[in-house]
Order: structure tokens, then sequence, then C-alpha cells
């Protein structure tokens, strides 16, 4: 007999994320966000999970395979991310997969950040793929072993998100093991001096109908909002004469492998992941 899943197909996180800029001076904005997530095997069970939620079909929200991975029609997603994941050394030997992103709302999507929850039989996390989109329609993906509960972990920056900072120094990254809470803190480096933090927090809802009709009710731009809100925030920085640096070329290998650190007692990111 086949034990029962400890997740939904489908499931939504609701919170908030902030950003802060430290240099060349300091800027603070929030909003709220609602993300979805998703077991990528189970896509079927999660299309039938909602009448406002649909899986490779139109719908008032949904998901489409081809956002993701190789961003290809109808290929399977499973192969790609743990091929990703393998190369930071992580084996799931059939374990579940779960991808939380933004929800595709009508006809629009953009995720600037997708995470890759790999786990393995035994439901432990094993792996997370950071799967990170720019607004010029490139992706990158940065990849580590990672367990349950907290962990931390840097990578040199290799690609281009913002073109009010370089492609250079390096990303900190901390999370926690998403359970009834998601926390996840993003903070770009460089000379050991942090430039901007980026973090989400939320918790888990279940993806009923209900909800996701508040949602369209709540928030009608949804992830338009997202790209709007993106574009204002930098109208902002950049007529409060923030630097602006040409978009460089993509870097040649799509993936970075991102390497432990050790967390410390003391750490004052713990309250946001």
């Amino acid at each position: 007999m086949t034990a029962p899943h400890p997740q939904p197909a489908l499931s939504l996180w609701t919170g908030q994320t902030v950003h802060v800029r430290y240099h060349p001076f300091e800027r603070r904005f929030a909003y709220d966000l609602v993300l979805i997530d998703l077991d990528i095997d189970r896509l079927d069970e999660a299309a039938a999970s909602s009448a406002l939620f649909s899986v490779n079909a139109p719908g008032l929200f949904s998901f489409r395979s081809e956002d993701h991975g190789p961003k290809q029609k109808d290929a399977p997603l499973r192969p790609w991310a743990e091929a990703e994941l393998a190369k930071a050394g992580v084996t799931l030997d059939g374990g579940a997969i779960r991808l939380v992103t933004f929800p595709r709302h009508l006809f629009y999507k953009f995720a600037p950040l997708s995470l890759w929850y790999g786990y393995g039989p035994d439901g432990d996390l094993r792996g997370i793929l950071y799967e990170v989109n720019n607004t010029f329609g490139e992706t990158h993906c940065y990849v580590a072993a990672v367990s349950g509960g907290r962990n931390a972990h840097t990578a040199p920056k290799s690609f281009h998100v913002s073109p009010f900072f370089d492609v250079t120094g390096t990303y900190r990254f901390t999370l926690r093991s998403p359970e009834e809470k998601l926390g996840v803190v993003v903070e770009s480096l460089k000379d050991e001096t942090c430039l901007h933090m980026a973090n989400i927090t939320a918790r888990r809802r279940p993806a009923t109908g209900a909800n996701l009709l508040k949602l369209a009710a709540t928030n009608p731009l949804s992830t338009l909002g997202v790209t709007l809100g993106i574009h204002w925030q930098a109208l902002k920085i950049w007529l409060r004469g923030a630097a602006y640096r040409r978009k460089p070329a993509p870097p040649k290998s799509g993936t970075t492998i991102a390497l432990p650190l050790q967390i410390s007692n003391s750490d004052t990111r713990k309250d946001a992941a």
C-alpha cells in the first residue's frame, strides 16, 4: 500500500517580501505576495484541486511547465531538476520535488525567483535550487545541498539581475525547510559588505477555490504587479542618482554551485528565515 503524501499536490503561501538597499543610499520597500507550491510529479492532481487553477491550460490561475526548467512545451521537469541538483552532489533517490513559484494569472507570469525543494524518500530535505529570472528574459540557477531546519550557503554572483549592481561579489542565502512557514533570505555582498537584502516570509494556506477567488479579488494585478513594482522601484532608485549599468553578456554556464556556511547563534537573519 502506498503511503499517503505528507503535503497536498497544490497549496498556497501567503506572506510578504522585503527588499533593503544599503549602498550607495538606504532604501526599503515591501509588498504582499502569494506563491503556489506544487509537487511536480502530481500535476494532474494539482489541476484537479480547484476549478480556478489549471495546469498547462488556460485558467484564472495556472501553472505551465514551459515557464520553468528546460522551458520547453511538454518537457518533463523531474529529469531537469534532478540533473541540476546532481551538480551540487544531491541525489533524491525518487523523493519528492516541490516547486514554489508565482502562479500564472490569466495571460501573464513573471517569477523573479522560484524555489525547487528536493527531498529524499524519507521526506528529509536534501537540496535546493534557486531558479532566477531577470526582466531581460534570461534565467540562471544557483543550487546547493541542504538539510532540514535552517541552512546557509554562499555562491559567487554570476547572473545580472539589477541594472544598479555589478555582477561581482557573492550571494549569501539563508533558508528554512518549508513546513508551515516559508523563510528565505538572499543577501548581495561585496568585500564582506551587504549591499542589498531581499527576503520572503510566508505561511501555508490550502489552495481552495475560496482562497484563489479572494486572491483574484484583492490583488487583481497579481504577478503583473510584481513586474510593475520592479520597474517602479527601479525608477525611484534611478531618480535618486543610482548609477545605471548596461546588461553584460549572460554567463556561459546556466548553473552556479553554492557552498555551505556555518550559522552562528547570533546571526540576525534568523528572524527572517
